[in-house]
């Protein structure tokens, strides 16, 4: 694995501190409070340690934002084992407070109805431009106060479909797509394991979605006077999915109103629809620039 590979797995790979008590280390990745993706991600990657099967879902609310200098404990509570499912809260603890709590659903493959809609019609990632060039060219238009942190790799690789300007923004279609998977295959001593996929997925649901909201309004994360935050974030995992092998990110937002969006996303994978998303973000305009 390379680099940033090998960082994104040793992010979501807990240390078991007591019988469902786990701790998740925190990296900068998206600014001054831990990114949403990891903690859900690390969420997920708790409770899947005190479960047999899958996971079907994830709802989570987010309570406070996160501090990147300082570990985080997961609590994970054991609620319901089924034949069918189990159910599992988990609560994550830093500084002596609950900064997140979710409830994660786990349920194994079975026979039933089966439907799907069309997956969207768009080009192949081979014929797209990775992100990290992307913004390559975007050199000119970036402040020096946050080129460096903007210009940083992900620790996963994103193709978008619809490509804009962040340092212009206009009124856009109220909805947007990429691909993405990590930079190369998992290791061969992780690449079969669910959960770690399952947990990747989660970890990079987060990125972008609530930017859903913001495109009619000519807004995005970088603007100055938008204060963004998520809420809270779920996740259904349909089928089974490969977060080292490319899937399509299609998303959409439904309204905004009260400084709140409402977002959705569905992950596509080789034809089949694997993952459904929803998300409320927080989207507080400090001023109003005078025209």
């Amino acid at each position: 694995m390379n680099e940033l590979t090998k960082e994104l797995v040793e992010l979501l790979s807990l240390e078991k501190l007591e019988e469902h008590i786990f701790r998740g280390q925190s990296r900068n990745l998206v600014g001054k409070r831990v990114f949403g993706g990891q903690v859900l991600g690390q969420a997920l990657r708790a409770a899947s340690y005190t479960a047999d099967r899958p996971v079907n879902s994830l709802h989570a609310y987010f309570l406070f934002g996160g501090d990147i200098n300082a570990p985080i404990i997961y609590e994970v509570e054991k609620l319901r084992d089924g034949k069918s499912f189990l159910s599992r809260q988990v609560r994550a603890i830093q500084h002596g407070r609950i900064i997140f709590t979710a409830m994660v659903s786990f349920a194994n493959e079975e026979e039933g109805l089966n439907y799907q809609i069309d997956e969207p019609d768009y080009p192949h990632p081979d014929e797209l431009i990775a992100e990290q060039r992307l913004k390559e060219n975007l050199v000119d238009f970036i402040p020096e106060n946050i080129r460096a942190a903007f210009m940083r790799p992900r620790q996963i690789e994103i193709r978008p479909v619809t490509v804009s300007n962040p340092f212009q923004p206009q009124p856009e279609s109220p909805s947007h797509a990429h691909y993405l998977r990590t930079h190369q295959p998992l290791a061969a001593d992780v690449a079969d394991d669910i959960a770690l996929h399952q947990a990747i997925v989660a970890f990079y649901s987060d990125y972008t979605l609530m930017t859903s909201a913001l495109r009619p309004h000519g807004l995005n994360y970088l603007s100055p006077s938008v204060q963004c935050a998520s809420i809270d974030h779920a996740i259904y995992f349909h089928r089974p999915v490969r977060a080292d092998e490319w899937m399509l990110y299609d998303m959409d937002t439904t309204t905004s109103v009260s400084s709140r969006g409402l977002n959705f996303g569905r992950m596509w994978q080789n034809g089949q629809l694997v993952c459904s998303t929803t998300q409320e973000g927080l989207m507080r305009v400090r001023e109003i620039e005078m025209q």
